[in-house]
């Protein structure tokens, strides 16, 4: 059965995407079983005024009401056949069988025959549809040989004449139908091979525009991460600075409270410059906001919040592509935030960033490591989620680089390389 041509789960083409039709074959297309009554009207009309002319003449009434139910109950069998083309013929060839020997004629059942094997060679495969033409054609030839010998009451008819006659109309009517049924199958699988071919393009472009929003909310997600976590983080821990110094340091408490001050206005600035790349148009828009800080500004945040922060540098953050500057300075802001959730009282933690070229490239090296915690400390690590680390080895790996983290000597370490020579060749 040749289901109807609706857009499917498969994919949203069906068969009227690929083919040009009128209205009249777009209807019959959309309404097969409309088709279906046409066809075994084809049949059963002309078989059924057949009928009644031979009822007519008064001298074969039973013959002509065995004629008459023939042409509906054949009509009616052919209207199975898209559902059942083999077993309609077999159905066909049984009531040919029956005409023949009650009436000693075929009532038309070789043009019911020849359309229903049309449908087997349109459904069905080449071997299936000669066998059953073979089939078909042997029956109904030796039904003929059987039965029209007594048909020729004219003696200048000769039975064998209207034998020869009746088998060969069968033989060309059906192989004209198959060779029609085997063009429309060839036709029928090549639309269909184009229709898959159509459906699978547009699952692949639904997956990439999937795959292209998943990579923007994790972009936005690991964006809007830093920027919060990175400033509560620092907020939070200049606001117990300021309430541990407000009794004995004024002072130092005033300048923890601007510090504070400060850096909620950076978020909020930062926060503003995510939004608006959010809301840039086009595809020359940054994926990232540019950090409003220079790496040693950032450190001496982290100085003003409490961390004992030292910044070794040996190359200049300006001789570094835009892409890497903005990798290295978010890399250092995510591990001296989590230095300063985790580990808020390491005696030192000390910012490496050094430029290597030697045989295995040119590239950038990261380290952020905290030693230690001093004694005494009453302040208490939070809890994390694990995301930092995730959106740092994220942003590594979208410059052909790598982040380590993990414990070293008694502390923590991240390390991150970045090549230069991937960011420079592609831009």
């Amino acid at each position: 059965m040749r289901p109807s041509p609706e857009a499917t789960a498969d994919g949203p083409f069906t068969e009227l995407d690929a083919r040009r039709l009128g209205p009249l074959r777009r209807y019959f297309v959309r309404h097969p079983r409309v088709m279906d009554l046409v066809v075994a009207l084809w049949f059963a009309l002309p078989a059924a005024i057949t009928s009644l002319v031979v009822g007519a003449g008064g001298a074969r009434p039973v013959a002509g009401s065995i004629l008459l139910a023939v042409a509906l109950v054949g009509g009616l069998v052919l209207m199975r056949r898209r559902h059942e083309p083999v077993l309609t013929v077999a159905a066909l060839v049984v009531l040919g069988v029956a005409c023949l020997a009650l009436t000693q004629e075929s009532g038309g059942i070789e043009f019911a025959l020849a359309l229903a094997m049309y449908a087997v060679a349109a459904a069905r495969t080449p071997g299936v549809t000669w066998l059953v033409e073979l089939g078909m054609v042997a029956v109904m030839a030796g039904a003929s040989l059987l039965f029209l010998r007594r048909a020729a009451t004219d003696p200048q008819v000769e039975p064998s004449g209207l034998i020869v006659a009746t088998v060969v109309f069968l033989v060309v009517a059906s192989l004209i139908a198959i060779a029609a049924g085997v063009s429309v199958r060839g036709r029928r699988q090549h639309i269909d091979a184009l229709i898959q071919r159509a459906n699978a393009l547009s699952r692949d472009r639904e997956q990439q525009a999937a795959l292209a929003v998943a990579e923007e909310r994790a972009r936005i997600a690991r964006e809007l991460h830093d920027v919060v976590a990175h400033s509560l983080t620092v907020m939070v821990a200049l606001a117990d600075g300021a309430r541990a110094a407000s009794g004995s340091d004024p002072a130092g408490a005033e300048r923890a409270l601007d510090a504070l001050t400060e850096t909620g206005r950076s978020a909020l600035a930062d926060m503003r410059r995510v939004l608006g790349v959010l809301r840039e148009p086009g595809d020359d828009a940054p994926l990232e906001p540019e950090p409003d800080v220079s790496l040693d500004e950032l450190v001496e945040r982290f100085r003003a919040a409490g961390l004992p922060v030292r910044l070794v540098r040996t190359t200049p953050q300006e001789e570094l592509p835009l892409a890497v500057r903005r990798a290295v300075w978010r890399i250092v802001q995510e591990s001296l935030t989590n230095v300063l959730r985790h580990a808020p009282t390491s005696t030192l933690v000390l910012v490496e960033v050094s430029r290597t070229r030697d045989a295995h490239g040119d590239r950038v090296e990261v380290r952020v490591t905290n030693r230690g915690a001093s004694r005494g400390a009453v302040r208490q690590p939070t809890a994390g989620t694990g995301r930092g680390i995730i959106g740092m080895r994220e942003r590594a790996a979208a410059l052909g680089g790598a982040v380590e983290a993990g414990p070293h000597e008694r502390g923590w370490q991240v390390r991150a390389v970045l090549p230069l020579e991937t960011v420079e060749g592609a831009g």
